[in-house]
């Protein structure tokens, strides 16, 4: 019963990243409240794993994995995610970039690790990504294509790259280990790529307000802790396709959530569009 909801509650938290990226670039410059935020979860998953008697991992190979994959899913991925909002991508093309992440995903993974989707996988992938553009290509339509700066949906998109190669990395090269050890060392990666990345191409500002202490409270806890832990569980225990296909509803919750904090309307594009995704969901996640 634990392992269906799981699904359901990292799609929730991991959709309030869009919210938080843009809410946090009132207050914050992206690269240094990423830094920062790398920075608390170390020290958070640090005590954890003391508290709890986390086991080290076993090689030096294994703990260089862990680094690697830090930088790809965290450094790089939240990266250019959160500069490329910052710098002007609208939410409704940075939730179709997103939803990129599957489709890539399935053209990878046969390649780097053996998997081999089935008929009806491969329809679920084709259905969730056709649900996203009923639900926001008449916004998409509507907005002026000129008028979206360039080289902030090229970063964009590299960053959903990233955290494509990221989760198949995981998948080749973490099979085993504690899993709290490996979101530490995850952190310390992205952490020792980003800070000197920040420093080289930013002009950082934090206001050090309420507001943006209470964001970065959610995103550690929230996002860094929680949703971070759910995916490395996901990756443990079924395909990497599978666990990337969930994005496809991503862009339907983050519109749900903006729709009750901040009034945005919900149209019926969106709604259908939602429900064909998660149908495609449901083909690609459901055990055969």
């Amino acid at each position: 019963m634990i392992d269906r909801l799981i699904p359901a509650v990292f799609v929730l938290l991991w959709s309030t990243g869009w919210i938080v990226a843009k809410f946090g670039a009132f207050h914050a410059s992206p690269l240094l409240f990423l830094v920062i935020r790398f920075g608390l979860a170390i020290v958070l998953f640090a005590g954890i794993c003391l508290l709890s008697g986390a086991r080290w991992l076993a090689s030096r190979n294994a703990t260089l994995h862990a680094l690697v994959s830090g930088v790809f899913l965290h450094g790089i991925y939240l990266a250019g995610v959160w500069w490329s909002i910052a710098h002007g991508v609208p939410a409704g093309i940075s939730g179709l970039i997103s939803a990129l992440q599957p489709l890539m995903t399935a053209v990878a993974a046969p390649f780097l690790v053996g998997e081999r989707l089935a008929s009806r996988q491969k329809l679920g992938l084709a259905l969730g990504f056709f649900g996203i553009v009923i639900a926001i290509a008449p916004k998409l339509m509507a907005t002026d294509a000129s008028a979206i700066p360039l080289m902030p949906v090229l970063v964009n998109v590299a960053g959903m790259a990233a955290v494509t190669y990221g989760s198949i990395y995981q998948k080749q090269h973490l099979h085993s280990g504690d899993l709290r050890t490996i979101a530490l060392l995850q952190y310390v990666g992205a952490f020792v790529f980003l800070a000197p990345v920040t420093l080289l191409f930013e002009t950082p500002h934090f206001d050090n307000s309420v507001a943006v202490w209470a964001t970065m409270t959610w995103s550690v806890l929230a996002l860094s802790a929680g949703a971070i832990a759910l995916l490395l569980y996901l990756l443990r225990k079924g395909q990497v396709s599978q666990a990337a296909s969930l994005n496809y509803l991503v862009p339907a919750a983050v519109a749900l959530q903006a729709w009750v904090l901040f009034g945005e309307v919900l149209t019926v594009p969106m709604i259908v569009g939602a429900a064909v995704a998660a149908v495609g969901v449901y083909l690609t996640t459901r055990k055969g």
